[in-house]
């Protein structure tokens, strides 16, 4: 049995894996499935939902409802919508989009086989159909949140945490490994909390330590690492291991003691100011990734203010930001008003973010002149481009190297000497001795 399936994944990389696990089980069942950011031509389209926010909403619905166009001309003859949004909505979207021809949750991965025909197979928990480039991959360490944070949906849409076993992930990564993964990139709806329900305590530092003995990967990096109660055991792990990236992606969300409260974050501003300042002494020359929300409920001009001048100070080598949302069913659409205007919530973003690549401009021309060890991802155009230790894939910044006299293979080490910079990307050549 062999169909043309195509999959669309929207959100974070944590529905890639989704959809990743998915393929092979369609794999076993005997059908041809393809990963893509479009509806390309096959008569069924899976599309795999984000509900995170309003933003991604909005995206997951104009991508179902671009797909459904296709299937009025007769492009496309069936649509499943699965994920996040389809598990929070499924009512509403039924009677809103009667041209989907189903809809499923986040689990359903067997009622999807059968929907199309199929017969489910056993589970592969530690194999997937690769969506990403063959050198690197995510890896879902956990599921779920206890956290509740109050802007949050996640934990009354993918329920408590619950950790995957080690010895599971040690072969995940095996298995990633043995088709060409050299760097691994670790990542759950809170990474640090890893292990407290399976082992009794947090464990991320005996796991990263574990995956690191996989003699083919060579890059380890670290994201959605929860600020309060921060495992301070993992920070040796990143200083001393040479497989583990000095990056670390940990989201601040806030500084304002106000706003933090709010927010339900469990983390004073005094707090966060000290773990910032012991990440960067305990492990020097470590790059931070962080995103803020501006406009949550309680943050008045005085309470951003601080946030401006926190983003001065700390100089965070990779800064993102949002919008408040008011997300129905959270702590926060139930507790508070949302009274700030969208348009004063996007020119507060638009401040940050203003400051931010000032910042980033500063840091990256301080790179010239240095030389760093580069992963390749692809050539494009008259560059090939790469990424430092420093910049995870898809939502930091590049170095970008002139393709004229070179064959650069993806998925390969070089050392590349920086000469130039803009503000977000780097550009540089192989090292001259």
């Amino acid at each position: 049995m062999a169909y043309d399936l195509q999959l669309i994944t929207l959100g974070c990389a944590k529905n890639l894996v989704d959809s990743e696990r998915l393929m092979r089980q369609l794999q076993a069942a005997g059908f041809h499935a393809t990963h893509s950011d479009h509806a390309a031509g096959a008569k069924t389209v899976l599309i795999n939902t984000c509900g995170f926010i309003n933003d991604a909403k909005e995206e997951s619905v104009n991508t179902i409802l671009s797909v459904v166009e296709a299937k009025k001309r007769g492009d496309v003859e069936r649509i499943f919508v699965f994920g996040c949004l389809s598990q929070r909505y499924r009512q509403e979207l039924q009677q809103e989009l009667p041209e989907v021809d189903r809809f499923f949750g986040i689990d359903e991965f067997d009622r999807i086989v059968e929907a199309l025909g199929g017969v489910p197979s056993p589970k592969f928990p530690t194999q997937r159909v690769m969506a990403t480039p063959a050198h690197y991959a995510y890896l879902k360490i956990s599921e779920g949140c206890n956290w509740g944070c109050s802007y949050c949906a996640i934990p009354f849409i993918r329920g408590k945490h619950r950790s995957t076993p080690l010895e599971q992930l040690v072969t995940e990564t095996k298995f990633l490994a043995a088709r060409g993964v050299k760097e691994l990139l670790i990542t759950a709806q809170d990474t640090t909390y890893y292990g407290i329900d399976l082992y009794g305590r947090r464990h991320l530092s005996g796991l990263l330590t574990a995956l690191s003995e996989v003699q083919e990967i060579e890059w380890i990096r670290l994201h959605y690492a929860y600020p309060a109660y921060f495992p301070k055991d993992v920070l040796p792990v990143i200083r001393d291991n040479p497989k583990l990236c000095k990056y670390l992606d940990i989201p601040l969300q806030h500084i304002s003691d106000t706003v933090l409260k709010k927010m339900r974050r469990r983390i004073d501003g005094r707090r966060t100011r000290a773990l910032i300042e012991k990440l960067r002494t305990d492990i020097p020359g470590i790059a931070l990734r962080t995103t803020l929300i501006v406009g949550h409920p309680g943050e008045d001009e005085a309470a951003f203010r601080e946030l401006e001048d926190f983003v001065e100070k700390t100089r965070f080598e990779r800064l993102g930001v949002f919008c408040y949302s008011e997300e129905e069913g959270t702590y926060g659409a139930k507790r508070f008003q949302d009274t700030i205007p969208d348009r004063e919530k996007q020119a507060r973003r638009d401040r940050i973010m203003s400051l931010q690549a000032h910042i980033s401009q500063k840091l990256n021309e301080e790179k010239i002149g240095k030389t760093f060890r580069t992963i390749i991802d692809r050539r494009e155009g008259d560059y090939y481009t790469g990424r430092t230790q420093y910049d995870s894939p898809e939502v930091d910044g590049e170095a970008l190297i002139p393709a004229a006299g070179k064959t650069l293979q993806p998925g390969k080490f070089y050392d590349i000497t920086i000469t130039a910079a803009d503000t977000y990307d780097l550009y540089g050549d192989l090292e001259m001795c």
